[in-house]
C-alpha cells in the first residue's frame, strides 16, 4: 500500500464513521442537530488513527509498548472527558468542565484525539527511535484531523466541541506532565546478577530496557507495587525444572536450537509478538462495533481498557526489578551451572525471537492480555463474546496489511487472553510460571479500574 492509498483510506474511514450511521439517536437533550454527533463513529475512528500514529511513530507493532500504552490511555480519558462534558454520563478522570450547549460530539472528540497525540509524539524519547519517528506519527495525527474537521459543519456546534475537546486534552496532558515516563529507555549500567536465577543481559543486548517504567504514576492503581506477583520458583526446585523443560522443548528457534513446537504453536508465537495495546485496540474496535454501543458508552470503554493496560506495564515492570529474575535464554544457557540436577543446560540455545532485555517475572504480555480480557468482560457483562483478529508481525502475505490476512477466531476474551500469554512460551520468551502469574496479575488491575473509575452516572 502507497503512503498515498494509506491517506485517502484513512480519510475515508474518517468521514465514514464520522457521518454514516446517522440512525442512532442523539442523547435527549444534550447533543446538537448534527449528522455526525449522532453517528457512532468518531471514538472508533480517532482509536484506529492512534494506531495508525503509533506505527509511523516507531512505538507500534513491537518497539516501545510502553509509551504506546500511556498514548492511547491519555487520548481516551481525554475523549471521555470531553464528551462527559456534553454530557454527563459517567465520572470525568482529568476534566470536570462542562460544554456550552449544542457542542458537536465530532468536534470534541477530535479536539480531543489531537492535542494528545500530538504534544505526546513529538515527545518521544530519541534516541533509542530515530528522530524522525515523532514528527511522522504526528504527521498521520494532522493529516487525519484535517479530514475530520473538514467534515464537520462550520459553524456553533463545532467551535463548542473543538473548545471543550481541547479542554480535557489540555487536563490529562497537565495531569500527565510530570508522570515519570521521561526515564531513560536504555540503561546499560546497571549492576549485572552473578548468582543462578538473577538476571543479566540476553545474549545480543548489552542494556536494560526502561528499569524505570516501574516508576511512572499509574492510571488507576494505587501504587505500581499494588498487585505485585507471587515470586518465581526457586531455581533449584522441582517446579522451576519442569518449567524450565517445556520453554526448552518448546521455545527454540527451529534452526540453531531443535523445536517441538508444532506448526500452529508457532503461529501462536509470532501471532503474538505485536504490541499488546495495539492487538488489543484492534479486538475492542470489532467488539464495540459489533455490539452497537454509542459514543458515551465506546469513550468508556475505551478509557478504561487503555488505563487499565498502561497500569499493567507499569506494575508488571515493578515486579520484574522486585525480583530481577533471568529469562530463559538465560537459564538454559547456564542449567549446567543453576544448581539444579534436573535441569540440563545448552550453550547454543536460541528462542524463536530475540528476547527482549527485561527480566522475566512476570510477563508483562500475559498481563497486558488479562487486563483488557478482564475490562472487556466487566463492561459487557459476560465472558462469551465471539471476535476474530489479525496481526502485523506474522510471515509477509499473512498480516493484517496484506489482502488474505491469517486471522485467529476466539468465543471468549479469556480464550484470547490465555492464548496471548502462552505464547510467550512458544516464542521462548517466559517460563510458564511468570505467564501464569502474569494473568492473575492483569485481570485483579481490570478488576480495580472497574471498580474504582469512569463510574456511570444513575
Amino acid at each position: 500500500m502507497t503512503r498515498h492509498d494509506a491517506s485517502r483510506r484513512r480519510r475515508s474511514m474518517v468521514v465514514a464513521l464520522s457521518i454514516g450511521v446517522a440512525s442512532l439517536a442523539p442523547v435527549a437533550g444534550s447533543v446538537a442537530a448534527d449528522p455526525i454527533a449522532g453517528s457512532g463513529g468518531a471514538v472508533l475512528a480517532w482509536n484506529a488513527i492512534a494506531g495508525e500514529a503509533a506505527l509511523a511513530g516507531c512505538l507500534a507493532p513491537t518497539n516501545n509498548p510502553l509509551h504506546e500504552s500511556r498514548m492511547y490511555a491519555m487520548t481516551h480519558v481525554a475523549i471521555h472527558d470531553a464528551l462527559n462534558a456534553i454530557h454527563r454520563r459517567s465520572e470525568p478522570y482529568a476534566f470536570y468542565g462542562r460544554a456550552r450547549q449544542g457542542a458537536s460530539v465530532a468536534a470534541a472528540v477530535a479536539a480531543a484525539a489531537h492535542d494528545v497525540l500530538v504534544p505526546v509524539l513529538m515527545e518521544l524519547p530519541s534516541p533509542p527511535l530515530p528522530p524522525e519517528c515523532g514528527p511522522n506519527g504526528a504527521a498521520v495525527v494532522e493529516e487525519a484531523y484535517n479530514d475530520a474537521l473538514a467534515a464537520i459543519p462550520s459553524g456553533p456546534a463545532k467551535r463548542r466541541g473543538l473548545a471543550v475537546g481541547r479542554r480535557a486534552a489540555a487536563a490529562i496532558l497537565s495531569l500527565r506532565a510530570d508522570d515519570g515516563s521521561d526515564t531513560p529507555l536504555i540503561v546499560d549500567d546497571l549492576p549485572q546478577g552473578t548468582e543462578p536465577g538473577e538476571y543479566r543481559h540476553t545474549p545480543g543486548t548489552p542494556f536494560q530496557f526502561a528499569p524505570g517504567w516501574a516508576d511512572v504514576t499509574p492510571f488507576a492503581l494505587r501504587s505500581s507495587s499494588q498487585y505485585r506477583a507471587d515470586p518465581p520458583y526457586d531455581v533449584r526446585g522441582a517446579r522451576y525444572a519442569a518449567d524450565y523443560a517445556e520453554i526448552k522443548r518448546l521455545g527454540g528457534d527451529g534452526t540453531t536450537t531443535p523445536s517441538a513446537r508444532t506448526p500452529r504453536q508457532t503461529e501462536i508465537a509470532l501471532f503474538w509478538v505485536e504490541s499488546s495495546p495495539l492487538q488489543w485496540n484492534r479486538i475492542t474496535r470489532t467488539v464495540a462495533r459489533e455490539a452497537g454501543i454509542d459514543e458515551w458508552e465506546k469513550a468508556r470503554l475505551f478509557a478504561l481498557l487503555n488505563m487499565a493496560m498502561a497500569d499493567g506495564y507499569i506494575s508488571s515492570f515493578e515486579t520484574k526489578n522486585h525480583y530481577n529474575f533471568w529469562r530463559p535464554v538465560t537459564a538454559i544457557r547456564e542449567g549446567d551451572n543453576d544448581g539444579n540436577p534436573r535441569t540440563v543446560g545448552d550453550s547454543d540455545w536460541t528462542p524463536l525471537v530475540t528476547t527482549p532485555p527485561i527480566p522475566d517475572h512476570d510477563a508483562a504480555h500475559a498481563v497486558e492480555g488479562a487486563a483488557a480480557a478482564g475490562v472487556l468482560t466487566r463492561f459487557f457483562g459476560t465472558d462469551h463474546v465471539s471476535f476474530s483478529t489479525c496481526s502485523l508481525t506474522l510471515p509477509a502475505g499473512e498480516t493484517c496489511a496484506d489482502s488474505s490476512p491469517t486471522m485467529r477466531s476466539y468465543t471468549r476474551f479469556s480464550q484470547a487472553a490465555h492464548e496471548n500469554a502462552v505464547s510467550r512460551i512458544f516464542v521462548g520468551f517466559h517460563f510458564r510460571h511468570a505467564v501464569e502469574e502474569g494473568l492473575e496479575h492483569g485481570f485483579s488491575i481490570a478488576a480495580r479500574t472497574l471498580r474504582r473509575h469512569l463510574n456511570p452516572r444513575s
